[in-house]
């Protein structure tokens, strides 16, 4: 009846894992060019909330390297100050459960 289900094991396998952080930080690195982009434009922005939302799902690289490339919201403590503590914060956690 289940056959053709796809278990939790073959979702989260290394490989998956890896391409997922790779994307998240490349969309992370784009939306900072994005925001930089519509903001010299003078165009409707990305909230910063959303900005915050993509490091805290993994691509706080994609985003702090974004941030610097661009000069984009470096002028902003929470950001200069945010991003980084949120990605240190991620990669802690993932030494933890990879040790545990």
């Amino acid at each position: 009846m289940f056959e053709n289900t796809v278990g939790i094991n073959e979702i989260f396998t290394v490989r998956n894992i890896i391409i997922y952080f790779i994307l998240i930080n490349l969309f992370g690195f784009f939306i900072m060019w994005l925001d930089k982009r519509k903001a010299k434009k003078g165009k409707w922005r990305i909230p910063e909330n959303t900005l915050f939302i993509i490091t805290a799902l993994g691509g706080g690289i994609g985003t702090i390297a974004g941030m610097y490339t661009f000069r984009h919201k470096t002028q902003k403590l929470n950001f200069v100050i945010g991003f980084p503590f949120i990605t240190i914060l991620e990669i802690i956690t993932i030494i933890y459960f990879c040790l545990k």
